[in-house]
């Protein structure tokens, strides 16, 4: 069994910000299996599926993004699962905006979704899909900027990145 986990925030007001990247790529993924989020479990939104055989939880937590390691934690430990059967899909202002990087363990750097998640599991070692939505203009605050809507001319090129961030989580499910 696969856990795929999608950072983001759950108010329909952060739908389109930099912030909901997670969301969106765990989203993409469940529209391409024709499944929906209908579960509400572990503190989570969730949606199972099969690929490739492969029992597969698809998980928006419903905490702040700073507690996403409380419903990590839940899930994991409801579905009997450890650290490497746990996929993150998660922003990253490290990353230049909409490049993807696809890790099998490390830091949670600078996300606080990751920290919590690193300290409630008690390990870095799950793989991750880390989206760029790349440093705010000079001025802006940092939490202004991962909360801030991405621009409509961006959407286009945002959407592919999710689409490809979605191809690489499929990627790590079926890796034997």
């Amino acid at each position: 069994m696969k856990i795929v986990v999608g950072l983001g925030n759950c108010e329909a007001k952060y739908a389109h910000t930099h912030h909901n990247m997670g969301f969106l790529v765990v989203e993409c993924l469940a529209a391409r299996l024709g499944i929906k989020f209908k579960t509400r479990e572990c503190d989570s939104l969730t949606a199972r599926t099969y690929i490739k055989g492969e029992p597969v939880i698809l998980a928006e937590p419903q905490t702040y993004m700073n507690l996403s390691g409380i419903a990590v934690k839940q899930l994991l430990a409801k579905y009997k699962c450890e650290s490497k059967d746990l996929i993150v899909a998660y922003d990253d202002i490290d990353l230049p905006r909409y490049a993807l990087r696809v890790r099998a363990k490390g830091s949670a750097g600078t996300h606080n979704g990751m920290r919590s998640i690193i300290d409630k599991i008690a390990t870095e070692d799950f793989p991750r899909v880390r989206v760029g939505i790349g440093r705010p203009p000079l001025g802006v605050p940092l939490a202004d900027f991962v909360l801030s809507e991405v621009p409509l001319k961006d959407r286009e090129q945002m959407v592919a990145t999710i689409e490809s961030a979605a191809d690489e989580i499929t990627k790590l499910i079926c890796l034997p």
